[in-house]
């Protein structure tokens, strides 16, 4: 049985490398030569002028052969869900800073391999274990749950991970957009100058305002964005402050240095809360860990007295 849960590994490998090879060709005609004439501008002068096919094999592994299998099953796989189900799941890679730019058919994809693979794992450590029904039956099933709920798990953390990234941020930021305001700088140069000191979740969240404006967003629109994206309210507040002291004509100093002073004293207010908190937390490690030591400590020698008297 070990035997043919390895065969079954193989097997899966080569199909997964057949996929590979089909999925990652390219068509010839005019896309590609319209690609290698735009390669050719960005070529320097003299240099040699970079093929199509040099330029996809210079990239990562993962952008040139994992990324494309996974957009593809994605699609194959999401063509019959709802519109708002494949929002949802990219509202939450967006949380997520997109980690390795997956799209919400990719992490479908992923999904369902991460399930297959957690049942195969079950199967194979039911086998070397040697485990009896029912708990033979019940291994590739744990598995499979294992499996599927693994990359949605993940996905949870790294949101919380990137929003208090940002939370920790903000403080920071908002003294240094403060000072160059105030210096005599506009608010886009201000923006430009924190995205060049720092280099956090913050930081490419403003790089992308930047971005958006100078391709023509409005910069009301592309803020107003910027907090609906990621969901920190801190940030959120911080922002609505700015587009309303736009529209309303105030002083953009101003505002900035209440919101440094407001974003200062809710940070405070989390480290005493936070402060707060820790003699409760700190039960129980002291209930499972030190008191029993204690105890045993304590009352051993006179568990030993007892129990000797009464030999």
């Amino acid at each position: 049985m070990l035997l043919a849960v390895v065969a079954a590994l193989f097997a899966f490998a080569g199909v997964s490398f057949i996929v590979v090879g089909l999925t990652t060709t390219r068509s010839a005609g005019t896309q590609s030569d319209l690609l290698e004439a735009r390669l050719a501008q960005f070529s320097e002068t003299g240099h040699h002028i970079v093929s199509l096919t040099e330029a996809e094999l210079s990239l990562p592994f993962g952008d040139r052969v994992i990324k494309p299998v996974f957009d593809k099953l994605g699609k194959i796989m999401t063509r019959r869900m709802q519109g708002g189900q494949l929002q949802a799941i990219q509202e939450r890679l967006n949380l997520a800073g997109r980690p390795g730019g997956l799209s919400a058919g990719g992490f479908v994809a992923l999904q369902l391999i991460a399930l297959v693979v957690g049942v195969v794992l079950g199967i194979g450590i039911a086998l070397l274990l040697t485990l009896q029904p029912p708990m033979l039956y019940l291994a590739p099933v744990v598995g499979g749950v294992i499996g599927y709920l693994a990359p949605a798990s993940t996905i949870s953390r790294r949101i919380r991970k990137r929003q208090k990234e940002i939370l920790l941020a903000l403080p920071s930021a908002l003294d240094l957009l403060t000072i160059s305001v105030e210096a005599g700088l506009a608010f886009d140069a201000a923006l430009s100058r924190v995205t060049d000191k720092y280099q956090n979740a913050l930081s490419a969240e403003f790089t992308q305002v930047l971005n958006e404006v100078r391709l023509g967003r409005p910069r009301l629109e592309a803020l107003d964005e910027m907090g609906r994206r990621n969901k920190v309210d801190e940030l959120n507040n911080f922002l609505q402050a700015v587009i309303q002291s736009e529209q309303l004509g105030v002083g953009i100093a101003n505002v900035l240095r209440i919101q440094s002073e407001e974003i200062r004293r809710r940070r405070r207010q989390r480290a005493e809360e936070a402060g707060q908190k820790a003699p409760i937390k700190m039960l129980i490690p002291m209930i499972g860990c030190i008191f029993p030591t204690l105890f045993i400590v304590l009352l051993g020698p006179a568990v030993i007295q007892v129990t000797k008297s009464f030999h």
